[in-house]
């Protein structure tokens, strides 16, 4: 889906250094070869001399590298138009902003309809309405009465409440209290934005929010598990949230958040080779497909690790090709390389230091 806005207004973008289109396209300069954000502070290139493209990932595919004053690749920081309407929505789930509401408050509406698809697939008025709705169920889960659910939600009559609930569910209110859904978040990271989805059971989505499948992962899911993905949280995604931030500054090498990952029985244990791998290995695709007893089934294995839907914390990173090349990385080689090198380098120190104390103790025993 290509979400960008029109030319003459992403020229426009760059021309005034517009933090608001951050996140809704990087320009190209192909005199120089190398891409930017919007905000750029290096000097303008003529307008005959840029390329515009969706995402970074889309930039570095067509060659371009990054720049190293505006760092494209490094985590977006959310303009603060968009954290202040999140945090409206957040204060009030139920309150409804109209288009006129969004230009009150100084928002053009194509431009927030176009950073939401871009950044949560789906437009901002069907971000708050899927909000108010996985606050009903949360209600109704927790035996709150269905008036208040309905009007607590923002709904001002029961049907209006039932249709919509049960466009989205599957089911009317009424019969939901053992209803699940799943709950996506979306977390910041070093490497770029993730968007993570969690049932009642577990994390069963884990993905860069640029890597060109994530729409179908999101259909994937949406057939694996039978249940509608809302925005929201539960208590698996605010562990994943801070595991993730410990992993990242090299202080964790083990998760211990609960996943989900439904598959055929090959691709389970293809995952869960994956799971295998130690922190700060790698193993080849042929060492995965000997260790399942398919010696020659090295490219089903590959396919398999492509289909993993729980990024880093079901390690396919970790699976390298034969000679130690790389190979591929649905969130991109780069992302690939810096994990490699944060669990190579943890593992490293942690060496160090363990024989710094082996030195100690066998120190302190010969002359003790």
């Amino acid at each position: 889906m290509n979400t960008m806005p029109p030319t003459t207004e992403m020229e426009r973008a760059y021309v005034k250094r517009d933090a608001s289109y951050n996140g809704l396209f990087f320009l190209g300069v192909r005199t120089t070869g190398i891409f930017c954000r919007p905000t750029c502070p290096a000097r303008k290139p003529l307008p005959k001399n840029v390329e515009y493209f969706p995402t970074a990932r889309a930039a570095l595919v067509a060659g371009y590298r990054p720049c190293k004053r505006c760092h494209p690749l490094e985590t977006d920081e959310q303009p603060q138009w968009i954290s202040d309407l999140l945090a409206d929505v957040e204060r009030d789930p139920s309150s409804r902003i109209s288009e006129a509401d969004l230009r009150a408050k100084g928002i053009d509406p194509a431009t927030a309809r176009r950073y939401f698809l871009r950044q949560y697939g789906m437009t901002f008025h069907a971000y708050a309405r899927a909000r108010r709705l996985a606050g009903a169920l949360s209600r109704i889960r927790e035996g709150e009465t269905l008036d208040n659910a309905v009007f607590d939600s923002g709904y001002e009559s029961h049907s209006g409440f039932r249709d919509a609930f049960a466009r989205t569910f599957g089911r009317t209110p009424g019969n939901s209290d053992d209803q699940d859904c799943v709950f996506l978040s979306w977390l910041r990271s070093p490497l770029g934005p993730l968007v993570a989805g969690a049932t009642s059971e577990g994390i069963c989505l884990l993905e860069f929010t640029d890597r060109r499948m994530l729409e179908t992962q999101f259909a994937t899911v949406r057939r694996l598990f039978k249940m509608p993905i809302l925005p929201g949280s539960n208590k698996h995604l605010e562990k994943l949230r801070v595991e993730l931030e410990n992993y990242f500054a090299g202080s964790l090498e083990r998760f211990s958040v609960p996943l989900t990952y439904p598959g055929t029985g090959f691709q389970r244990q293809v995952w869960e080779q994956l799971l295998a791998i130690p922190y700060g290995k790698t193993r080849s695709y042929s060492e995965l497909a000997t260790a399942l007893g398919q010696p020659k089934a090295v490219r089903a294995v590959g396919r398999a690790n492509g289909l993993n839907r729980i990024a880093i914390l079901i390690p396919c990173h970790r699976v390298v090709n034969k000679n130690g090349d790389l190979g591929g990385y649905g969130g991109g080689l780069r992302r690939k390389q810096y994990l490699l090198d944060l669990e190579r380098s943890v593992s490293e120190k942690a060496g160090l230091s363990s024989a710094s104390a082996d030195a100690k103790t066998s120190a302190q025993y010969h002359w003790g």
